[in-house]
């Protein structure tokens, strides 16, 4: 099915679209009823990594809302197991081994590609025939793998991983750069396999001030994004609650951002100059009645004039978010002319 030329990749590769493409992140999963269906029956690890699975838990958002792309479903744990990184769902991934000295960073591996995930790769090439809408592949960037890697789980302040990168900042550097090696080698591998855009996952870069982040965090998803430079397909990049990094984030070569929602799109053109923007809806939102969540929809629209803009949700989606609202978000986005809206009666509370 031929999507080149499909709105989201327009205004991904930075064109000011008629109307804002829309996808949110997480769109599949937990709080969708036919999700949970197949997670009755399968482990989140065999869906990730049964291709039919996949595909199928892929598509289940585009089916039923009308999304104008869809990310493929995977986690971004996926290429650390082939490098000797032993992971569980607990639900969320735990290390049986943490990385915190430099013979545990030399140990690991940086597999060839091939090796990483040809399931992720079969998925892919399953998805371009099937999907009706541009497909987008994904990884996590050097920085958040290793704060996970580091840390070995889930953390709300990451102390060991940011003591670690002081302690030893030598392994530190060792551990980010094998790390963008397989992250380049798996983001190539989903390029190959068809995805026309990728987004590089920096969850926990906002952990950061900027001094360490331009030393440990920016260059590491430079290289990233630069050895995909020559791949043909959009690129996105996404930092949470990093709005102390847009000066450094501005230099990268990327062709969108995806930013949360703790500051209105209108005053991030100036900070991420020539980037199309995307987000940045509360995920909380859509927890609200219908018509707060099409009114908070209507100041996302407003805001994201004046420059390409892709809606999205400003982090995942919460599993007890009923579908039928998010049913409402999609409709109110497909709706919005861009065109006529700027010559509109700018919406209370609108910073423009």
């Amino acid at each position: 099915m031929t999507t080149d030329d499909a709105l989201f990749l327009r205004a991904a590769r930075g064109e000011d679209t008629p109307r804002a493409p829309v996808w949110i992140m997480r769109q599949a999963g937990r709080y969708l009823p036919e999700y949970r269906a197949l997670k009755e029956r399968y482990s989140f690890w065999e869906m990730v990594r049964t291709p039919d699975l996949a595909v199928e838990v892929t598509l289940q958002p585009v089916t039923r809302f009308g999304m104008d792309a869809a990310i493929l479903f995977s986690d971004i744990m996926t290429p650390l197991p082939p490098m000797g990184v032993d992971i569980a769902f607990r639900p969320g991934p735990v290390f049986s081994d943490p990385v915190r000295s430099r013979a545990a960073v030399d140990a690991l591996r940086v597999p060839d590609q091939d090796e990483l995930a040809p399931f992720v790769a079969e998925a892919l090439r399953e998805l371009r025939r099937a999907s009706p809408v541009p497909v987008i592949g994904f990884g996590g960037a050097p920085l958040t793998l290793a704060t996970y890697c580091v840390q070995g789980g889930g953390s709300k302040d990451f102390a060991e991983f940011r003591g670690f990168l002081r302690a030893e900042p030598e392994a530190a550097h060792a551990l980010l750069d094998k790390l963008t090696d397989v992250t380049v080698r798996y983001l190539r591998l989903q390029v190959e396999a068809g995805a026309q855009a990728l987004q590089l996952f920096d969850s926990w870069a906002g952990l950061l001030d900027e001094r360490s982040y331009r030393e440990f965090g920016l260059p590491s998803a430079q290289r990233v994004m630069r050895e995909l430079g020559d791949s043909g397909v959009a690129r996105i990049y996404l930092a949470v609650d990093a709005g102390h990094l847009y000066p450094a984030i501005a230099e990268l070569d990327t062709d969108a951002v995806s930013v949360d929602w703790r500051r209105p799109l209108s005053r991030l053109r100036d900070d991420l100059p020539g980037k199309t923007l995307q987000g940045n809806l509360d995920p909380a939102a859509l927890l609200a009645p219908a018509d707060a969540l099409v009114a908070e929809a209507q100041r996302v629209l407003y805001e994201g004039l004046g420059g390409p803009h892709v809606f999205n949700l400003g982090h995942g989606v919460f599993p007890q978010t009923d579908p039928d609202n998010v049913a409402r978000l999609v409709d109110s986005v497909h709706a919005f002319d861009r065109r006529t809206a700027r010559h509109d009666t700018v919406p209370l509370g609108t910073a423009r």
